[in-house]
């Protein structure tokens, strides 16, 4: 994996400003960066800054700069961030799951030290380490905080495993620690796993190690359980600096560690088992990087740094897009990430085993996910998002039934293996099977295949296994392997010829518009065709070099020969053979057969050309991988690479020196026969040397031998001349110097194969005795029986355990003697014992002696045998034979000290009882425990499930290890009470040290302290509870400790181990005041009046209150004497020490005393006491406690008159809580105010009087308080009294008396405010007019307002008719609105009519608003003719108007437009573009309707047909596809074929043109000189539906098919077009006819109103068909153009 700098998230700043920390969430979505000044930055996953927040310390007085953000990290469902603080906090913030949400603090976790670090590995549970060594977790369901483990340590770092379920934590001590939050099942050990150099600041846990580095710049991979795996020391480095942070990959196996200007890249290797140093990333000015943070899904990482800065890197190994629709971004060997392109949605693909993913594809309509790794395939479905990961095993095979193909080899009665493949095709399918076998390749045999239409897969058959898959682009139509196997050809339907390398998966396209490909038979030659070239590659290893033909046909085969190959191509009716280079084919078969001597012999006889160097190239590298090293000299010499052949030239002549010297001297014509054998006796080989001058028959031959013996005999290699006797024919001679050699079983070998040795006698005896003597029994018997001693010879096989040889020769030589009864001649003889041991050997000789002699008299031999073959280790054998013969115990015993406990336990159990099968066991294993072999006898004792035995030998004989080790095993839950009771007996032992190390072990400390302490080791105990007790049980062993020593030595112990202080506190708490005062006395004098204290409270605790007393004197503590008189109310006591030693409590006791009174109801004792503490205050509270606010008034009148208003306020207020008995005070409070003249006050009581549940009284006190105001106040606070009283009255619904008392005041607005929200709008109307008339229109509009909001439309007509108007349209009441503006006067109408025609049209009913201004006009303003424009277009463009049914519909829209133009003729917008564009669309509407009305007379057609083409010169305003198709399919109609080709021709390339979204392409040639406009505007939509358009396509196909028509539009004596106005020749435009639109050339009928005119033929035929007819709407037709033209120009026509 390597690092790509993507972007700079956050900017470096000019000094320090470290990154604290930093976070990616769970679902990749968030970013969170902490800066050194406290504010966390939120970022998106594009590094977009999206928000940020503020952190906050733990105590707001220490200020906001108090503390550091130390660790950061995101809960698993992304919603909240957990924030670590210096300041001994962890807050939880919930920042919501959308940008933007509020953040709040959702938990709170205080600790006693500064959090360091921080991990939130699973749900609920946040994990992090303090400065004082602790590991602490979260829980932020229970908002509480546990420790999971401490030490002594400060915790640098904190990490977690990929799965989150285990944790590391490293501490500046160097220790490393791990934990497990859940069983994995990994079998890992927990606890202290590694003790690292120095602290390890950077700590990553990937999947098969732990790496970590710190500040002595070496990084130390560990293996799981803490050995050192891999280290890279860069300490001598001198660029390189302390690391400081280090992040794992989500896959493990990663792992990135940063320090100053770089980061170092580790990736493990699945292969090799290491961690390979990828290059590592350096940016200058980088600064030291305090932070990283990897995305979850591995795609990138972020590091902060020293200055601030924020740096992003892309972490992927490869990319590559998956059919141009996903994105694959291989972020590890085991990851994944599958993005789509076109939603952007992600999926992480992973491998939980940690597998490399080899190949992923998309398959079922691009849902599912399929990859596979080496062991495992990975499935996923894109849309649920869930992925699996299951075992696979692939495999490959092929006879073709229901989708499986299977194949079989000629002569091979198994199948290779079977595929399954809807491909049969046998272009699609090839196999190659041994067809051209190279050299060092035993067998060679592959299959390629289509497993769908774009993937080709090629499968190893021996081995059963994929080879090779290569996805395409498009469709594969044509492939074949080479006969070799090692390269794939294939085709696509594109006719792209590809080339694909089976060995280094690449694939190369090698040529366009293939339409022939073929490889030469007994070759890589390849042969392809190219349009008008044939295509050669001789070498196909270099792809780009090809030979090229021009051919003049098609190549139809290939054909080779008779040492020729050629090439079949059809010219035309003939077949033309094309030769190919059968040198260049020659060379590759040479190649691929390994002959590369022949391959060079071939490449000398051509000239250097491009082929012929690459093919030079090839023998090269090929001649170096066999160490054909001259072959690869001369390959070198020839391609000019001269460094490289003058090595191999030297390496060649050092190699090659003495052959080639030897090649010199040998051949005849240099005649140097003297100086090779010369040249061999230097180098002492003889051999070579005698074969030289035997080949050359030198004289000196028989010399030479001599020489070469005595050679040998000096130097004493005996058997190398015994050898050159033996091949000189010399047997004796070898035989001796054999024997002299200590070869005896050579000169044996020698004498066996010739026979005129063996009658030697002395010499056979001679190599028998040398064989005995050497042990070579075997030989020595062989030798005996070939000379026919078969005595000697069964004696020998029986010493050599050659039994097999023994019986064969036994039977043959004494026959007689094997048959006697009982077996005693031999069995009385030593020498032949062996023989019968091989004869009874069941499974081998059948039991040769039983069958003979019987069973009853060999019983006796079987323990003898089975020993035997116990002593050789064959214990079945021994064992079968033990049974035999009755004795199993000594079977078992045998396997017993074998160490074979199970195969004996296994025969006891199926032989004996199990209760004797104990018994013999446990007597074995006593037997074994008196031998002191304790390991073997557990091993019994275990056998037969009495475990607690051999606990108790082992307990017996002190082995207290292997008795734990085995209670462990046997009986864990008993396992701390056996440690605890090791324990005492060891301290009864008096061996103390291992009793502490069972008391510990037992998790009792307590007891390990204790018998310490019990012994007089303080020191020891003191250890123990330092290390095993928690935080202060040292501290009480320390105090127990100096108080067993007492004075000067206890205060020198305490000093020394700092406890001094903590020791008197500890003896003051623990109520040993004597010793506390001793300690205090001898070093601390300044306690003792603590300790006075502590013990006065100790006296009190016991009711010892006078001795209390006096030592809360001594302590200087009086007012504690006081207070506990006080508590125990003995007031004389508590008075007399107040008075005595403290003055100032003699008030507390006074009012003690004062609290008893009131305690007892005594309120007039509890006064005089209280005023005699001169506590008046206290005397007022108890009486208002007590509801006595007479008394306290007069205690407050008399004794605190400054806070007699207050009171009085007070006492109000609790009378309103009070309710209506409160109220009905306060009233009466105010009449007594009243009559006493204090209107003032009493107005202030009658307004506090409030709801009661009696609006009658409220009423009438706040009209009293008015009254009272008015009467007697100053204007001014009368004023602020009715201005309080109006709306609360108002408020209660008492509109009229507020108004009232408003106009008593001249407060007119007021008033009227008051009557209008009492609805009472007449009132309001009086008093304007009378009062003040200013406030008229106030009240009008106010009343206006309230009809609107009340909705009371037909009441605001008669007030305001445009606002009730204005409500209809909104309410939607269009009908009532157009209803009511009828009735006004005709701009409001025509507003109003307006505003529902726009409405209409936007909601679609454009046939509705064209009703409406048929009813009721079209009036000529410009602020309408958007809304006629928008009419008139949505008519011509909606379907269905073509047609005599329409007429109505066309009728409407010509009347509206003919009363628009009329209208404008009389507005200021007469002859302007707007009028003249009306006056276009009223003749459009005018032909369109016209033409429907013609539709409906059959005597019409021809004149509905020319409307229709005449339309065509007005498409700038009507849809052109529409118009073109209408006018086509009307002259089609009436026979106008040629008219309707062209229209409809013009109708299809439009369509193409809409589809298009261009004009550009269509072709104005058939209309030119004619007024059908080529500027267009492009339809938005197709106007036709496309079945008519397919029947408009048919039609035109099959009429330019048959080229009956002549692709010209008809045309007039003019010239031109024969339905143009504008002839082109001239320019003179000729009127167009109101009846056809056809322009006017004769017999013109002109009317009235100028410019119209009619052609008069039309004329007279469109009044015949009204008359034979009586068309109403021809008739209409008529009526309008009367209208339109100012009458017909004859009045003989009756339009009835």
């Amino acid at each position: 994996m390597q690092l790509k700098h993507l972007r700079t998230l956050l900017s470096p700043q000019d000094g320090a400003a470290k990154v604290t920390c930093m976070a990616w969430s769970q679902n990749n979505a968030k970013f969170a960066v902490c800066t050194v000044d406290r504010v966390v930055l939120l970022y998106d996953e594009h590094g977009e800054r999206r928000d940020k927040f503020s952190t906050k310390p733990a105590d707001m007085k220490y200020g906001r700069k108090s503390y550091m953000v130390k660790g950061m990290a995101f809960s698993p469902d992304s919603t909240k961030i957990a924030v670590g603080q210096t300041d001994n906090i962890i807050y939880v913030y919930k920042i919501g799951e959308d940008w933007g949400d509020k953040k709040v603090i959702c938990n709170k976790f205080i600790q006693t030290s500064a959090v360091t670090c921080l991990q939130w590995p699973m749900e609920y549970i946040i994990v992090f380490g303090l400065a004082e060594g602790k590991v602490r977790l979260a829980n932020t369901k229970t908002n509480k905080s546990s420790t999971i483990y401490g030490t002594d340590s400060y915790v640098v770092s904190l990490t977690t495993n990929c799965s989150g379920k285990g944790i590391l934590s490293g501490h500046a001590d160097g220790t490393i620690v791990r934990y497990f939050l859940e069983d994995v099942g990994s079998g890992e050990s927990q606890g202290k796993l590694i003790n690292h150099p120095c602290p390890p600041y950077a700590l990553a846990w990937a999947t098969n190690s732990i790496v970590a580095a710190g500040c002595d710049r070496r990084i130390v991979a560990y293996g799981k359980e803490g050995h050192v795996l891999q280290t890279f020391d860069y300490s001598r480095d001198p660029q390189e600096r302390e690391f400081t942070t280090a992040a794992t990959s989500p896959g493990g196996q990663s792992v990135v560690l940063g320090s100053y200007d770089r980061l170092r890249v580790l990736n493990w290797s699945p292969r090799r088992s290491i961690w390979e140093e990828a290059k590592p990333k350096e940016i200058a000015n980088l600064y030291t990087v305090t932070a990283l943070a990897w995305k979850r899904d591995g795609s990138r990482l972020c590091a902060g740094t020293l200055c601030g800065g924020v740096e992003q890197f892309d972490c992927c190994l490869r990319r590559s897009i998956y059919k141009n629709k996903f994105e694959l971004t291989y972020v590890g060997p085991s990851q994944v990430i599958v993005k789509n392109l076109s939603s952007g949605t992600r999926v992480v693909l992973k491998s939980h085993y940690g597998y490399e993913v080899e190949e992923v594809k998309i398959l079922g309509k691009e849902r599912y996910l399929v990859a596979h790794t080496s062991d495992t395939l990975l499935l996923g479905d894109l849309n649920t998002n869930r992925l699996s990961e299951v075992a696979w095993q692939g495999s490959g095979c092929m006879i073709f039934n229901a989708g499986e193909l299977t194949l079989v080899e000629y002569g091979n009665n198994d199948t290779l293996g079977s595929v399954r493949t809807e491909f049969m095709n046998p272009h699609l399918i090839s196999v190659r099977i041994n067809e051209r076998c190279q050299q060092g390749t035993e067998e060679n045999k592959k299959l390629a295949y289509l497993i769908d239409i774009k993937t080709i897969a090629i499968v190893d058959l021996i081995g059963g296994y994929n080879i090779g898959t290569i996805s395409h682009e498009s469709r594969v139509d044509w492939l074949e392997l080479n006969e070799t196997g090692h390269k794939l050809l294939f085709r696509d339907r594109k006719l792209r010829l590809h080339l694909y390398d089976i060995e280094s998966c690449s694939k190369t396209m090698i040529l366009n518009f293939c339409s022939y490909v073929q490889w030469v038979p007994g070759s890589d030659v390849l042969v392809a065709q190219n349009r008008n070239s044939l295509c050669v590659w001789y070498n196909i290893e270099a792809p780009e070099r090809v030979t090229m033909t021009s051919i003049k046909g098609d190549v139809v085969g290939l054909e080779r020969e008779g040492g020729k190959t050629e090439v079949m191509v059809t010219e035309g009716v003939t077949t033309v053979a094309y030769t190919l280079d059968e040198g260049l084919i020659e060379f590759g078969t040479a190649i691929d057969d390994g002959n590369y001597t022949r391959a060079t012999a071939f490449l000398e006889t051509l000239k250097m050309t491009p082929e012929t160097e690459a093919m030079w190239k090839t023998l090269s590298k090929l001649a170096l991988e066999a160490r054909q090293l001259h072959i690869a000299e001369r390959c070198f010499s020839a391609l000019g690479h001269v460094a490289k052949a003058r090595f191999l030239h030297e390496t060649n002549e050092i190699a090659d020196k003495m052959v080639e010297k030897e090649q010199t001297f040998i051949r005849s014509e240099h005649n140097a026969v003297e100086e090779a054998m010369n040249m061999y006796q230097e180098l002492h080989r003889w051999d070579e040397c005698i074969a030289v001058a035997e080949a050359k028959g030198h004289p000196a031959l028989e010399k030479l031998r001599r020489g070469y013996y005595q050679w040998l005999m000096d130097t004493q290699q005996e058997e190398r001349a015994g050898e050159l006797q033996e091949s000189q024919g010399d047997g004796l001679a070898a035989i001796s110097l054999y024997l002299k050699a200590g070869l005896p079983a050579r000169a044996a070998r020698l004498v066996l194969t010739r026979e005129e040795l063996l009658a030697n006698t002395e010499l056979v005896e001679l190599i028998t005795a040398a064989l005995i003597k050497g042990e070579l029994y075997e030989r020595a018997g062989d030798l005996f029986e070939k000379i026919r001693n078969p005595q000697r010879a069964l004696e020998c096989y029986c010493k050599g355990n050659a039994f097999m040889k023994a019986v064969e020769l036994a039977r043959l030589a004494f026959p007689v003697q094997v048959r006697r009864r009982g077996g005693t001649t031999w069995c009385s003889r030593s020498s032949l014992t062996q023989p019968l041991i091989t004869i009874l050997k069941p499974v081998e000789e059948g039991n040769l002696y039983i069958r003979h002699a019987g069973p009853e008299h060999c019983i006796q031999y079987y323990p003898r045998v089975a020993q035997h073959y116990a002593s050789l280790q064959e214990y079945e054998i021994a064992e079968e034979l033990y049974i035999k013969g009755d004795r199993t115990k000594d079977a078992i015993d045998m396997y017993t000290q074998a160490g074979r406990w199970e195969q004996a336990h296994k025969l006891a159990m199926k032989c004996m009882r199990p209760e004797d099968v104990s018994v013999l066991y446990i007597t074995q294993a006593q037997e074994m425990e008196k031998q002191g072999k304790y390991r073997e006898a557990e091993r019994l004792y275990v056998t037969v499930e009495e475990p607690d035995l051999a606990i108790t030998m082992f307990k017996k004989h002190k082995l207290y290890d292997d008795m734990i080790r085995l209670v462990g095993k046997h009986h864990p839950d008993l396992l701390g009470d056996t440690h605890l009771h090791l324990g005492k007996e060891l301290e009864a032992e008096g061996r103390l040290q291992e009793a502490e190390y069972h008391y510990l072990e037992a998790q009792e400390w307590k007891a390990t302290v204790n018998m310490y302490r019990s012994s007089g080791l303080w020191e020891e105990a003191y250890r123990v509870a330092k290390t095993h007790g928690g935080a202060n049980a040292h501290k009480q062993v320390a105090y127990l400790w100096a108080k067993s020593l007492g004075g000067e030595a206890a205060v020198r112990l305490l000093n020394k181990l700092g406890l001094l202080e903590a020791a008197i506190d500890h003896a003051a708490d623990n109520c040993s005041f004597e010793f506390a005062f001793e300690l205090s006395r001898l070093a601390l004098k300044h306690k003792t009046p603590e300790i006075h204290l502590k013990y006065a409270m100790y006296l009190e605790d016991e009711g010892k209150f006078e001795e209390a007393e006096a030592e809360f004197i001594r302590a200087g503590k009086p007012k504690e004497a006081v207070l506990m008189f006080v508590h125990n109310q003995d007031w004389e006591a508590a008075q007399r020490v107040a008075e005595a030693h403290d003055p100032d409590s003699v008030a507390d006791v006074l009012v003690g005393q004062a609290r008893g009174a009131l305690e007892e109801k005594d309120f007039q004792k509890a006064e005089g006491l209280l005023l005699r503490a001169q506590r008046p205050g206290l005397a007022l509270n108890y009486y208002k406690e007590a509801g006595l606010w007479s008394d306290a008034l007069r205690i407050c009148k008399d004794y605190m008159p400054g806070q007699l208003e207050a009171l009085q306020e007070e006492y109000e207020r609790e009378a309103t809580k009070k309710g209506a008995r409160g109220m009905e005070g306060l009233v009466e409070q105010a009449r007594q105010w009243e009559q006493a003249g204090e209107h003032s006050l009493a107005v202030d009581c009658y307004l506090k009087v409030r709801d009661t549940g009696s609006s009658g009284l409220v009423e009438k006190c706040w009209m009293k308080a008015a009254e009272l105001s008015i009467k007697f106040l100053p204007p001014q606070r009368s004023l602020e009294v009715v201005r309080a009283i109006g709306p609360q009255l108002i408020g209660i619904g008492k509109h009229n008396a507020a108004a009232e008392l408003y106009l008593n005041l001249d407060l007119v607005k007021e008033a009227i405010d008051a009557f209008m929200e009492g609805e009472e709008w007449n009132k309001a109307k009086r008093v304007a007019k009378e009062l003040d008339p200013r406030y008229e229109d106030y009240v009008d509009q106010h009343y206006k307002d309230f009809l609107k909001n009340q909705g009371k439309v037909d009441s605001l007509v008669g007030v305001d008719v445009v606002a009730a108007l204005d409500l209809y349209v909104e309410q939607g009441q269009w009908d009532k609105c157009i209803e009511t503006a009828t009735k006004q006067n005709y701009k409001i109408l025509h507003k109003y009519v307006a505003l529902y025609a726009t409405h209409l049209i936007r909601e679609g009913d454009y046939a509705q608003a064209l009703a409406l201004y048929v009813q009721h006009g079209a009036p000529a303003n410009p602020q309408n003719f958007n809304i006629y424009k928008r009419i008139f277009t949505d008519m011509v463009n909606s379907p269905g108007t073509n047609g005599a049914e329409a007429y109505h519909n066309w009728a409407d829209l010509r009347d509206v437009l003919f009363n628009l133009c009329e209208n404008l003729l009389k507005s200021s917008e007469a002859n302007s573009p707007a009028h003249e564009e009306f006056e276009t669309m009223l003749l459009i509407a005018h032909y369109y309707a016209t033409r429907s009305a013609a539709q409906s007379v059959k005597q019409l057609e021809t004149v509905a047909a020319k409307l229709s083409v005449s339309l065509l010169r007005h498409t700038q305003l009507l849809p052109a596809d529409k118009a073109f198709y209408e006018a086509g399919i009307a002259a089609k109609a009436v026979g106008w074929e040629n008219m309707a080709f062209i229209f409809l021709n013009r109708f299809l390339d439009l369509t193409d043109a809409i589809e298009e979204g261009t004009l550009d392409a269509l072709d104005h040639s058939d209309f030119q000189d004619t007024d059908i406009p080529f500027e267009v505007p492009l339809p938005a939509k197709q106007h036709i539906p496309e079945t008519q358009r397919e029947e408009v396509r048919d039609w035109v196909l099959t009429v330019s098919m048959d080229q009956r028509l002549e692709q010209v539009l008809p045309r007039d004596e003019r010239g031109a077009y024969e339905a143009s106005l504008v002839a082109a020749s001239t320019g003179v435009r000729a009127l167009p006819c109101l009846i056809t639109g056809y322009p006017i050339l004769r017999n013109k009928i002109e009317f009235k109103r100028p410019g119209k005119a009619a052609n008069k033929d039309n004329w007279n035929k469109f009044l015949m068909a009204i008359k034979t007819s009586h068309s109403p709407v021809c008739q209409d037709v008529l009526k309008f153009i009367s209208q339109w033209c100012g009458g017909l120009p004859s009045t003989s026509f009756s339009f009835q």
